[in-house]
């Protein structure tokens, strides 16, 4: 039987793929040099191929690979024939697994594929990464009524290769209907858009955020066959909004297909309608804000110098309500308390938004929720209306404060109101919670007045997705500042009409879904095992340099862990346990003479080389990495708390006992 040479050729290339996993060639020549060497005189160095075949099968290496092909067998050959019919190409035994998706077919979906990108300058330049380097990398996020994805990593260069598909649910919001397929009308009346992140990862692990775009999918309700081709311009954040970074292709399919299609005069109308509803609400809303400043000012012209925030830019350069950065998120099983939330949220990386030149000021910058999470870190802004949200998800009245603190940097934070009137702060880059007790300064000098553990000074407004209060206080000082929210004449209120109006739920506005959040990836014993061995290497190689060498105490290294756990709680929860279960653990550890230290350190990156570098800065732990003396043991433990989003609180213990010589 003769085979057409494109088979022939794909036949040669699925023989090679299996003798190269097997390492035949290898075998081969350890066959082919042993029996030169053993069977041959050193006179005659010739080799037949029925020589080497021979040798082959006297060690059995041609049976082997027999017995690694499996053999598909046509049943109906089978019936006619007891010779069985070879397959041509190879079965795996442990063939990959290939992910499966459950397509509903009752369902609607929009599959979504990209298919490359170009045009991404910034990377001309950029060589090809050779097999096996670490480069930098692209990802996309993207996020459709309440599903989240993410693309693989791809290479950054000029055209990325992104490959990818994403099968996105159209469901009903209302529960009624939740369980009939929608059809091309209730489609076209679904206003929410695929909101898609772009997010560069370095060689290091740092991320940065490239673009965020918000992808209208419903011109292929329009497309002939229900597919369509999009060329999707990508521009920059923050001061280069303006600036393009890249070009997406993108391809969408409706499945299943729809039976009737829309004219795109249809498609573009209702597109039009709804930019003219949502602009015509947002400058109702820009002429009610600005009436009611010139009423603030009124009260007293000082308010001018006030820091009462109504608008805000995104990371697109877009001004939004304040109110709209916030709305009540629930976690699901995520996070079980308000102390934990506030925990997750201090994780999360701080950094202020990129600012290009000098100057030293400050580039305001409140990123959307998605482009948030999917960086890993953000301003304090970004930090407070998460914390904000998932507050209000967890039913407390909480209400995000811009103001200041010392040096009068501004600054936001978290407030809750408790039904007995406990007015509660919560800093949301440290998970730190403080009571706040007003100083009246109408008191006699004598009366002991509660002294302010808080770090802030100033507070111009505070707000939450339903309400917005400007402080109308004689002073603005915090300590001084008495939350009667209810009192007008201390808190000037914003309509909730007008809020509503622009904020969801009930809004058409340009305001982006909250993403749900996502369950954590990181395996946190493997995690923390790597960073415990990388930091090992490191100490040794440090005190190598030293001329000193290192001995590793495995049991010490085991009692530290406790420690770490009670850390970790005691800022989860604000209780302190278990300390004196260690303390005593470690005097039985350390024989008498002899003295321990520790040396316990938190980091919210996984970047065990940046961490020892930190830890060599403080003199304490350098004490101890450089331990000298004698019988000197060196301990280390890891301990890897993850939270989600891929969030970890990193705690790192380094240890020593040694003999004390004095």
């Amino acid at each position: 039987m003769s085979l057409p040479p494109e088979k022939a050729s794909e036949l040669k290339q699925i023989i090679h793929q299996q003798l190269l996993k097997m390492d035949v060639h290898g075998r081969i020549r350890e066959v082919l040099a042993e029996t030169i060497r053993e069977e041959l005189a050193p006179e005659h160095q010739q080799l037949s191929t029925e020589d080497l075949i021979k040798a082959l099968r006297q060690r059995g290496i041609i049976d082997d690979v027999m017995k690694e092909l499996k053999f598909v067998t046509d049943v109906n050959e089978k019936e006619r024939t007891s010779a069985p019919k070879p397959s041509t190409h190879f079965v795996d035994r442990n063939p990959p697994v290939l992910k499966k998706t459950n397509i509903d077919p009752t369902r609607r979906y929009l599959y979504l594929q990209v298919l490359g990108g170009k045009a991404f300058l910034e990377h001309l330049q950029e060589p090809e990464p050779l097999p096996g380097q670490i480069c930098s990398t692209f990802t996309l996020c993207l996020h459709f009524r309440n599903q989240r994805f993410r693309s693989k990593p791809v290479p950054c260069a000029c055209e990325p290769d992104f490959q990818d598909g994403f099968l996105l649910e159209i469901h009903k919001d209302s529960l009624g209907d939740g369980s009939k397929m929608v059809d091309a009308t209730t489609m076209l009346s679904i206003c929410d858009p695929v909101h898609m992140v772009l997010i560069k990862t370095d060689t290091f692990g740092e991320t940065t955020l490239v673009a965020s775009y918000f992808l209208e999918w419903r011109s292929v309700l329009a497309a002939e066959n229900g597919v369509t081709n999009v060329a999707v311009e990508l521009l920059g954040v923050g001061s280069e909004s303006k600036v393009s970074v890249g070009v997406l292709n993108i391809r969408l399919e409706m499945y299943p297909q729809l039976s009737k299609t829309f004219s795109s005069e249809i498609t573009s109308t209702q597109f039009a309608l709804e930019r003219q509803k949502t602009a015509e609400k947002e400058r109702l809303f820009l002429v009610y804000a600005k009436q009611w400043w010139r009423e603030y000012l009124q009260i007293r012209p000082t308010h001018n110098t006030r820091l009462v925030k109504i608008f805000a830019q995104d990371e697109n350069g877009v001004n939004r309500p304040v109110c709209s950065y916030v709305r009540p998120l629930r976690a699901g099983r995520l996070l079980d308390t308000p102390r934990q939330a506030a925990r997750f949220v201090s994780v999360l990386g701080h950094e202020r938004a990129p600012v290009i030149g000098g100057g030293g000021g400050k580039q305001e910058q409140w990123c959307t929720l998605l482009a948030f999470l999917c960086r890993n870190k953000g301003d304090c802004e970004d930090h407070a209306n998460l914390l904000c949200s998932l507050l209000l998800g967890f039913g407390l009245e909480a209400f995000v404060c811009v103001g200041t603190k010392a040096k009068g940097v501004p600054h936001t934070w978290v407030m809750t109101c408790g039904s007995d009137g406990t007015i509660t702060f919560w800093e949301s880059l440290t998970g730190h919670r403080y009571i706040h007790r007003p100083i009246n300064p109408d008191d006699p000098p004598l009366v002991e007045q509660p002294k302010p553990l808080y770090p802030y000074r100033t507070i111009g407004c505070i707000f939450n997705h339903q309400k917005f209060l400007g402080n109308c206080q004689p002073s603005d000082a915090v300590e001084v500042c008495v939350f009667d929210l209810h009192d007008e004449s201390k808190w000037k209120p914003m309509s909730g009409e007008a809020i509503k109006s622009v904020c969801p739920p009930g809004a058409t506005s340009s305001v982006p879904p909250f993403p749900p959040l996502c369950a954590s990836t990181v395996d946190a014993a493997v995690t923390s095992n790597e960073i415990e061995v990388q930091l090992r290497i490191l100490v040794s190689e440090h005190r190598k340099d030293l001329g000193l060498s290192t001995v590793w105490d495995d049991q010490l290294s085991y009692l530290l862990s406790p420690a770490l756990a009670a850390y970790e709680l005691e800022r989860t929860t604000g209780v302190s346990a278990g300390n004196e279960e260690f303390q005593d653990a470690v005097r039985r550890a350390v024989p008498e003479g002899h003295t321990f230290k520790g040396f316990p350190i938190h980091f919210v990156h996984r970047n065990a080389r940046r961490a020892f570098a930190t830890c060599l800065r403080s003199p304490f732990c350098e004490e101890i990495i450089c331990c000298r003396g004698d019988q000197v043991r060196l301990a280390v433990r890891v301990r890897v708390f993850t939270y989600p989003e891929s969030a970890c609180a990193v705690w790192i213990m380094f240890a020593c006992k040694y003999r004390s010589v004095l």
